[in-house]
């Protein structure tokens, strides 16, 4: 579309959104309703990645120690599991502090009375609380500390230092592979909604068109250029759906503002945090999709009666 022809195309705009408002009003909805869709699929991964990273981080390895192992060793130890590569942070946790864990973790009268009945003595064992930068390296980390022989030093079994060594073997690894099948579905989906999209804009874009055909053939009959004709359609698909994704966009952030903090305060345990960077590419995306789809809809479906 020519520059000289832009003032034209804009004018044109003009008068058949006034003359043909219903039309116009349903080109925008659909816009609006597709991206609208493709948006929350987009922000519900994010926060679905979210939560299944606050659980993932949740995932640690306890290497449980002897009563009679010696400190120095235990300290030297940490100091050594905490240059390991993937290794965030190593805890020591006291036989006092695993004790008072336990009894806050199972608050109620049974474990009450399990503390009561100790009569002061203490079974559980001190340990190293070890939180990893990538949960899903933990079966690998877990396995170099059985294996490490300076641990079989200091662990509460010695003749077994695998027993010693605990990260919820059986439920991690189920975690860990339900959140792989999870992201990557999400991601399937999103594609497969955004191309749902395209085809079903594309679709109401081209039927606008089609009942303007005789404006068209008008046009060409007295000699009007190709791109004169469809500079108005295309300034006019474009504008549509630049007005779609605006919608959409404002509806998302409402959404976002209204609905997950009022999700985060009814469960506080698991994390429904977006991050900026996310939202602000969604949004720049959607605007983008809508600037393409306008363009190229609207080329697509004038193809047919541009031809010689």
């Amino acid at each position: 579309m020519a520059p000289s022809n832009i003032g034209y195309s804009l004018r044109e705009c003009g008068h058949h959104f006034r003359r043909n408002w219903t039309t116009v009003l349903g080109a925008v909805v659909t816009i609006f309703l597709s991206l609208f869709i493709i948006g929350l699929f987009v922000l519900g991964s994010a926060v679905l990645n979210s939560m299944i990273g606050g659980v993932e981080d949740q995932v640690t390895i306890q290497a449980f120690l002897s009563d009679d192992a010696d400190q120095d060793a235990v300290d030297a130890y940490q100091a050594q599991v905490e240059g390991w590569d993937n290794v965030e942070s190593v805890t020591y946790k006291t036989k006092d502090e695993a004790l008072e864990e336990f009894r806050t973790s199972m608050s109620n009268r049974n474990a009450a009375d399990a503390v009561t009945a100790l009569d002061g003595e203490n079974p559980l064992p001190a340990s190293l609380v070890i939180r990893m930068v990538d949960p899903q390296q933990v079966e690998a980390t877990a396995q170099r500390i059985m294996e490490d022989p300076l641990f079989a030093e200091i662990c509460d079994d010695p003749e077994n230092p695998s027993g010693d060594v605990q990260y919820g073997q059986g439920t991690v690894e189920r975690l860990l592979s339900v959140s792989d099948y999870i992201r990557v579905a999400a991601v399937a989906l999103v594609a497969l909604l955004t191309f749902v999209a395209f085809v079903f804009i594309n679709n109401t874009i081209r039927l606008a068109i089609t009942a303007r055909r005789r404006e068209i053939g008008i046009m060409r009959l007295v000699g009007a250029s190709n791109g004169f004709i469809r500079g108005p359609f295309i300034m006019e698909g474009t504008i549509e759906a630049i007005l779609g994704a605006l919608l959409a966009i404002i509806a998302l952030v409402a959404g976002v503002h209204t609905l997950l903090p009022s999700l985060q305060e009814s469960l506080s345990f698991l994390s429904f945090e977006i991050p900026q960077v996310t939202l602000y590419a969604t949004y720049a995306g959607l605007l983008g999709v809508g600037v393409v789809i306008g363009l190229f809809g609207s080329a697509i479906a004038m193809r047919r009666y541009l031809k010689v």
